[in-house]
């Protein structure tokens, strides 16, 4: 599957069959869809057509493209810190009182945000967090290892 989304015609050259394994990535892509769509509804009871709406898509949206485009552990990063920082800007949503002014809260002010954040990687981190990268047991260990080695150089 990597061989194919890098470069088809390579692939094809080496013997393997793009149209095959398009088919098995549509497939096994669908089949994990299903069984989100089966989880969605168990949680929530119901499935209604108004659920889903353009807000949603959005979100998905951003988590996608700060994550990156080629990455699984991207998005997961980008997901955790999209709703954890959706979190952390309800304040921006609400009424304060900052030196004795009182401002009204903004509704839809944590959107903006993400969309400026949005903007911002679009334009300086094309790739997103992770770009093509993915998490690996191994690259944690040597990180760890590199960390320890330069540690142990300073003293």
């Amino acid at each position: 599957m990597k061989a194919v989304r890098e470069d088809e015609t390579a692939a094809q050259a080496m013997g393997i069959d793009a149209f095959w394994t398009k088919t098995l990535a549509f497939t096994f892509g669908t089949f994990l869809q299903g069984v989100a769509g089966g989880l969605l509804a168990h949680l929530i009871t119901t499935i209604s057509p108004s659920l889903f709406t353009f807000f949603l898509t959005f979100n998905l949206l951003i988590i996608i493209v700060i994550g990156g485009l080629g990455s699984t552990t991207g998005s997961v990063i980008a997901a955790i810190l999209f709703i954890w920082g959706g979190e952390a800007l309800r304040a921006v949503e609400e009424p304060i009182t900052l030196f004795g002014y009182y401002y009204e809260g903004i509704p839809g002010m944590r959107m903006v945000i993400f969309s400026f954040l949005l903007v911002l990687v679009m334009l300086f981190a094309r790739s997103g967090l992770m770009g093509r990268r993915e998490f690996s047991w191994q690259g944690l260990f040597d990180l760890f290892a590199h960390a320890a080695s330069r540690m142990r150089g300073r003293q």
